[in-house]
């Protein structure tokens, strides 16, 4: 098994490893081999990053029967430790079975071959968008063998059993007489207009007391612009950067509780998306 993370443990069946992708287990009648399990996290994220849910895509194939088993057992688990449950994502799963074939043709377990991309990049690459990624793979004789050996890896287990994840894509390929199998996690961000975006952020300060909360051509102004303001000069600004808009940033609650503004203009601009790595970016000008 293993997970970008790459680290070798001894294991009563054999030898594992997993990388925060993580790889699952092997057969029962020689050692298992599994890679590290593996996670990533966005580059110099600015605030932490939490679960925004968005629509699963359901236009690609159904998962297999061998995949089906992986992705439900993998629930059952979360299920039994109070965790929320995870959706099926066919754009992960894509991801998942284009590294899956790729593992075949090498008879080998690696979260990266000479030539491919990373693990985030494939994952852009079938149009996934993210706040946070993992992957466990492995390859072993049936499902259930790869399923067991990586709840008996503490890394792959972790990636199983994370709180952070909500969405998994799986692909198995038998190959001879083992399957090769991917399981790739993630936190989606959803693709929002601008508007759509500003929309969240409002309905979040309304019910802090303002007397008006808008969106503005001077707050997106402001936004975009590395320093500075667009328009009438605000009492205070605040600019940040979220995956996460279930919430505003602490800083942001806090100013407005305790500064008698009445006023609030919201703008949101563009960022940088690196890899998949998905924030959201907006300034607010108090007033």
């Amino acid at each position: 098994m293993k997970s970008r993370r790459v680290q070798k443990t001894a294991f009563a069946a054999g030898i594992l490893s997993f990388l925060v992708l993580v790889i699952s287990a092997i057969p029962q009648n020689r050692p298992p081999y599994a890679t590290p399990p593996h996670s990533t996290a966005p580059p110099n994220a600015t605030t932490p990053q939490a679960t925004i849910p968005h629509p699963v895509t359901t236009t690609a194939m159904q998962p297999s029967p061998d995949e089906q088993a992986l992705f439900d057992a993998a629930n059952r688990e979360r299920a039994a430790q109070h965790l929320q449950t995870l959706e099926w994502d066919a754009i992960l799963a894509s991801a998942a079975r284009s590294h899956a074939l790729v593992m075949t043709r090498n008879r080998d377990l690696s979260h990266q071959y000479p030539g491919e991309p990373p693990l985030e990049q494939r994952a852009a690459q079938a149009g996934a968008r993210f706040a946070m990624i993992a992957e466990n793979i492995a390859f072993g004789p049936d499902a259930a063998g790869i399923h067991d050996g990586w709840m008996h890896s503490p890394g792959h287990r972790k990636n199983i059993l994370s709180p952070d994840v909500t969405a998994l894509g799986v692909a198995v390929i038998r190959k001879g007489d083992d399957l090769y199998a991917v399981q790739d996690f993630s936190r989606p961000v959803p693709n929002l207009s601008f508007d759509q975006q500003e929309k969240e952020v409002i309905a979040l300060l309304l019910p802090l007391g303002l007397r008006a909360v808008e969106a503005t051509a001077d707050a997106r102004k402001t936004c975009a612009a590395s320093n500075g303001f667009s328009g009438a000069q605000p009492r205070a600004i605040f600019h940040f950067e979220t995956a996460d808009l279930s919430k505003l940033p602490d800083e942001v609650s806090k100013a407005v509780h305790s500064n008698p503004y009445s006023r609030v203009a919201v703008g949101a601009c563009a960022t940088t998306e690196n890899s998949g790595f998905v924030r959201f970016r907006f300034a607010l000008l108090l007033y």
